[in-house]
């Protein structure tokens, strides 16, 4: 499954991570993924991915092989991520085949192609195993808790069927219905005539009847009702259509959600469309459109079965998987619990370590943060509690633009979270935990800031400005490079029973050399900077005693 490669590139960046290659061989495209893994924070990033849309699902039909034309574009393809792998210093290429290979009676010859030509080793994985390994890759980018999720993946040859929650995956289902194989068998005429549709949902149905009834069968009285994730082409497809409409498309798709209704529209759009007319929907490619009508149909069809009324779109799936799946057999990670538990914490640090960020200092602002949050509830703010961890995540990132440019840090700042991969995230809190970062320092949230107009809830506005006014007082905090303050005490001063209008922050010193304790009259002229955003903000007056004032 590993195939061995060459030294790492020498670099000091090299040296600190190890970079390890994935490569997915399936029915109808063929993705290379390489990945920078650091083994102390337990974690990966994505260093680049290639994806070449090869159709080994294009199969003989009369034998059943795999036709020598797609062998061959497969051969090419496999040699540039290879190649690719190798230049990038890949310690190890991890390569899977799945459905096309595992059922083509000339798959394993093949397989010793890959090997006599390029060197490849390929584990050709069962059904079950590659929905094992979606797991895990789904596990890598979403939070999935305690509760149950069914995960669906729609493959060129077979669609994968999860039950799994952040524990363990309950049931792996992998059924041999794919979005490359009915095209070919069932999709001749386009667009599909009502009577062929009818026909396909009938069949498609009938072959997931067995995946559902085992997934929901695993379920428990106490289990809420499932979330269902969508990972892979076709899922990913239906989501870039849907999000092209939208008023303000997001970035990225990982996170994004799709009533069932939307589902069903964009179904009965794309079936009534001809060959061009898909191919003119620039937010998929040409060879999606080709066979983006039975993908989507699985799709609706699973959903309705399923009783599921949104699906939560996914961009990780088997290759990060494999991923991951090395990594466990490396004793890179512990478990997968512990793997599952810690995407939100994981992908902040490594945020904040590849932008440079002095991780010492952002622990003593975040810890300075967190404490006025817990001192001032219901006072400078009334969250139920999803703003802290939002409030820690930007604290941790704050000063990430600090390389960029010290002047207007904040605003580099801003953009960089804003484009970084906050994996567990959702794009709301995605680009809160940006905004936050943005105004903890300069000007208040103005209606003209793209990073205010881009959060469009005004609860969420009313979180970000929030926590943005503590981090504000934090960061304030921090004005050298060791640690000088030992704890801080706010008191809220006001008329009896009604709202406070006056915060009194006091700061007491940590001891220094010598046991004197250190001198924060700095830092109380910094908290004292503070004061006119924080009346402008709240109608709060802040004041900052001197040591000995009542």
């Amino acid at each position: 499954m590993a195939t061995p490669t060459g030294p790492g590139t020498g670099t000091a960046e090299a040296s600190a991570t190890r970079r390890v290659a994935a490569i997915d061989i399936g029915t109808n495209s063929i993705h290379l993924l390489i990945a920078a893994i650091d083994p102390a924070l337990h974690a990966f990033s994505v260093v680049q991915a290639e994806k070449s849309t090869v159709r080994l699902g294009e199969r003989d039909p009369v034998t059943g092989d795999l036709s020598a034309e797609s062998v061959e574009r497969a051969l090419l393809t496999l040699r540039h991520c290879r190649d690719l792998a190798l230049s990038h210093g890949a310690e190890q290429i991890i390569t899977a085949a799945t459905s096309a290979v595992r059922e083509a009676p000339n798959g394993r010859d093949f397989l010793q192609l890959l090997e006599r030509s390029l060197d490849l080793q390929v584990d050709l994985v069962s059904g079950p195993e590659e929905a094992r390994l979606i797991y895990l890759g789904v596990l890598s980018g979403m939070p999935l808790g305690e509760s149950p999720h069914y995960i669906l993946d729609i493959g060129g040859g077979s669609t994968e069927l999860i039950l799994a929650d952040g524990r363990d995956a309950r049931t792996l289902t992998s059924t041999r219905i794919g979005a490359v194989r009915l095209q070919r068998e069932f999709c001749q005429q386009d667009p599909l005539p009502a009577s062929r549709r009818a026909f396909l949902e009938a069949y498609i149905q009938g072959s997931l009847d067995p995946a559902v009834a085992q997934v929901r069968a695993a379920l428990t009285p106490q289990d809420k009702s499932p979330v269902l994730v969508g990972t892979s082409g076709t899922a990913m497809a239906l989501a870039a259509l849907a999000a092209a409409e939208d008023a303000k498309p997001g970035l990225k798709l990982n996170g994004y959600r799709l009533s069932r209704a939307r589902v069903d529209q964009l179904v009965d759009r794309l079936v009534t469309m001809g060959p061009e007319q898909r191919r003119a929907l620039t937010p998929i490619n040409e060879r999606r459109s080709e066979i983006i009508v039975p993908g989507a149909l699985i799709l609706q069809t699973a959903m309705a079965m399923l009783q599921a009324q949104e699906l939560v779109v996914c961009d990780r799936a088997l290759r990060e998987g494999l991923i991951v799946d090395w990594m466990l057999r490396n004793g890179l990670l512990a478990d997968r619990l512990a793997f599952q538990s810690s995407i939100r914490e994981r992908t902040v640090r490594h945020l904040a370590r590849s932008h440079g960020v002095d991780a010492a200092r952002a622990e003593r602002v975040a810890a300075h943060a967190l404490s006025l949050y817990d001192q001032t509830r219901g006072s400078l703010h009334d969250d139920p509690g999803p703003g802290r961890k939002l409030l820690w995540a930007a604290a941790q990132l704050h000063s990430c633009g600090k390389h960029i440019n010290i002047a207007a840090y904040h605003k580099h700042t801003w953009y960089l979270i804003r484009h970084g991969e906050l994996l567990g995230y959702s794009e709301a809190e995605h680009l809160m935990v940006a905004a936050i970062a943005r105004y903890h320092r300069r000007g208040l949230p103005k209606k003209r800031h793209e990073s205010w107009q881009l959060i469009q809830e005004r609860d969420q506005r009313q979180t970000v400005a929030s926590m943005a006014l503590l981090l504000r007082l934090a960061a304030a905090l921090d004005r050298r490079p060791g640690t000088v303050i030992e704890a801080l005490r706010v008191e809220m001063l006001g008329p009896r029973g009604g709202k406070a209008s006056e915060l009194r922050i006091s700061l007491e010193a940590a001891a220094g050399e010598g046991g004197s304790r250190e001198d924060l009259s700095l830092e109380r002229w910094s908290l004292r900077s503070c004061a006119p955003a924080v009346l402008e903000a709240s109608g709060i007056t802040l004041t900052v005693p001197e040591p000995g004032e009542t």
